[in-house]
């Protein structure tokens, strides 16, 4: 079972289907037991960090996901999702992240015609052959992304896949069982779909 953590800033419904391509058994939830028992997890998230943070500890998420981290079981923190995953970000004013992974996320800088918020397809580069969520997927492979804020890691071996926009940054971070992806699989049509089969085939 995999469950979607639903803290009502998430595009859960899109996710949970393409999940679902792959025999997948799914729960949308916002309950701590579920997340625990499940065999995996999903974190998306669509919106602003202080927010997030804050519904995560209104809901009483926050345990449980790290009780799933510390349990062994894959999680998957998508966009948002996986920016929560860092320490802090320069667009919360007061929350702290998750600090799953050191590091801390950063606003991408409107400079040389750079538009900022980052959306449409973009290429990912520098693929590690050791992160199982990538498997059979090459570099220079396009996915649809939306963000302003890129995450920044403190340990560069984290680093699972990178991707240009002004300057190269974190698409994809990986560590031990949790994983992060700047983009949206869910969007990102057959190589997205690829990488979300790879999560359910994880161990």
């Amino acid at each position: 079972m995999i469950a979607i953590i639903d803290y009502g800033m998430g595009n859960i419904h899109s996710v949970q289907k393409a999940l679902q391509l792959f025999g997948a058994e799914t729960v949308i939830t916002n309950k701590p037991k579920d997340i625990l028992s499940a065999d995996k997890a999903v974190l998306p998230g669509v919106g602003a960090f202080d927010d997030a943070m804050l519904e995560l500890k209104k809901r009483g998420l926050i345990p449980a996901i790290n009780g799933l981290i510390k349990n062994k079981k894959p999680l998957l923190g998508i966009c948002l999702g996986m920016q929560l995953l860092f320490e802090s970000s320069e667009e919360a004013n007061e929350s702290k992240g998750l600090s799953i992974f050191k590091g801390k996320v950063r606003k991408f800088e409107e400079k040389d015609k750079l538009k900022v918020p980052h959306i449409g397809w973009n290429q990912l580069n520098k693929i590690s052959e050791k992160c199982l969520l990538l498997k059979n997927i090459a570099a220079g492979s396009y996915v649809y992304f939306c963000h302003s804020y890129y995450p920044d890691p403190q340990d560069k071996q984290a680093i699972a896949a990178t991707c240009g926009y002004g300057k190269e940054f974190a698409a994809i971070a990986w560590k031990d069982n949790v994983y992060g992806v700047q983009f949206h699989p869910e969007k990102s049509q057959e190589i997205g779909l690829r990488i979300l089969k790879n999560f359910v085939e994880l161990k």
